[in-house]
């Protein structure tokens, strides 16, 4: 464990940039989906996007703090709780898709006023349908399936990233002998 823990400092810059990448591939093959296969994107569809808008620059934030470690914890704790509201969106999503979740979905993000992204960047987070289905990506899973594996994923990488910084931390942090 010990040697990983060294490869994992000399690698940081490397794990910022596939967070980063991750990010900007999603939102990428979103667009892809919403401008070149015609499939609108629903309100939590948007939520998802602006939440992955969300984790990229907390990314971007963490490549460029990499040296501090009370940032680099901060980053992967509010990383993980973007996570876990991905994780939730995709299973409302996929909830609204199967049927076993019951709610209406309409073009209002739930946004406060003050933060009107949709009309800031409508190419990328205007609502242009209600939520029902996702599209069929590859092997019959639908998009919200993969969403919901992929950020699930995600999340298990990016809280045993913080419990790595975390334990690197309470090495070198020493305790007071009273």
């Amino acid at each position: 464990m010990n040697k990983f823990k060294l490869s994992l400092n000399s690698h940081e810059s490397s794990l910022w940039l596939l967070l980063i990448s991750s990010c900007v591939l999603f939102e990428v093959v979103a667009l892809y989906y919403q401008y070149v296969l015609e499939y609108p994107p629903c309100v939590v569809c948007i939520q998802v996007r602006i939440l992955l808008a969300i984790l990229l620059l907390l990314a971007v934030l963490g490549l460029l703090s990499k040296r501090f470690i009370a940032a680099r914890i901060s980053t992967f704790v509010l990383m993980l709780s973007i996570c876990a509201a991905l994780v939730e969106r995709s299973w409302e999503l996929l909830g609204t898709e199967r049927g076993f979740i019951m709610g209406s979905c309409s073009f209002d993000l739930g946004l406060p006023s003050w933060l009107a992204v949709d009309q800031w960047v409508p190419f990328l987070f205007k609502v242009h349908t209600t939520c029902g289905y996702t599209p069929i990506l590859a092997f019959n899973i639908s998009m919200a399936e993969a969403l919901l594996v992929l950020f699930s994923l995600m999340s298990v990488l990016i809280l045993w990233l913080l419990y790595v910084e975390l334990s690197n931390a309470m090495k070198h942090t020493p305790l007071k002998k009273q």
